[in-house]
């Protein structure tokens, strides 16, 4: 559980860390460093938002692409994921001489807006995408939507 009010499963022996006074509920990077040199990692964050679920990740990705070199998102879809309703984006961009893609899976509680972002090398994808996945699948907003 994350501040008793969410809950997320990490991967066992991840290195974890949380900033909440910056909206980062979690971050979590793998101890194991793939040949690509890129350690997979998630970062679940919150902030409050005034916009529904569609705009709210529509405006996120314009910053996104400000921000990061090279943006390029490589699908996104909306649909009910254990009960909630989520933005799902899949973006790659460049990190230095890496080539990342991130997972993002976005949901709207109230005026809550929380996304979960899951990053990897481009070669290391196919064998991180089901752990991705499975990871999002935990996240529990029952006690968010109480």
């Amino acid at each position: 559980m994350v501040r008793g009010d969410l809950g997320i499963v990490v991967p066992p022996r991840w290195r974890r860390r949380s900033d909440p006074d910056h909206g980062v509920l979690v971050s979590a990077r793998s101890p194991v460093l793939p040949v690509s040199g890129v350690r997979p990692e998630l970062v679940l964050a919150c902030a409050r938002v005034d916009q529904e679920l569609t705009a709210w990740r529509d405006a996120a990705m314009l910053e996104l692409a400000r921000c990061l070199d090279d943006l390029d998102v490589e699908d996104e879809d909306a649909f009910d994921l254990m009960g909630q309703d989520v933005a799902y984006r899949r973006f790659a961009h460049r990190r230095g001489a890496a080539d990342i893609v991130s997972e993002q899976w976005a949901w709207v509680v109230g005026t809550l807006g929380l996304t979960l972002t899951c990053s990897v090398a481009r070669e290391d994808y196919w064998d991180w995408c089901e752990v991705f996945e499975a990871i999002a699948e935990t996240v529990d907003l029952t006690s968010l939507a109480a």
